[in-house]
């Protein structure tokens, strides 16, 4: 699946369960802090972290967010 699909799939699903919780942006606040609790204390100290991606599959707790480390430039 492309980048901006699985974005916006991951977009969706949170929507979705905001919706049903019927709490609207509150609910999406506390959803995003539970998928991001681990991730957002521990990325930005490191230095080897390029990217983190959250999809469908972490927004419904099935996964965890993917992390994507740095190319090593001496490794060649």
């Amino acid at each position: 699946m492309h980048k901006t699909a699985d974005k916006m799939d991951a977009l969706r699903a949170l929507a979705a369960q905001a919706v049903t919780k019927g709490t609207g942006a509150r609910a999406l606040r506390s959803m995003l802090e539970r998928i991001m609790l681990d991730i957002m204390y521990e990325v930005p100290s490191r230095e080897d972290i390029a990217e983190v991606t959250i999809n469908r599959a972490v927004v419904e707790g099935r996964k965890l967010p993917l992390i994507r480390k740095k190319q090593d430039k001496t490794a060649a």
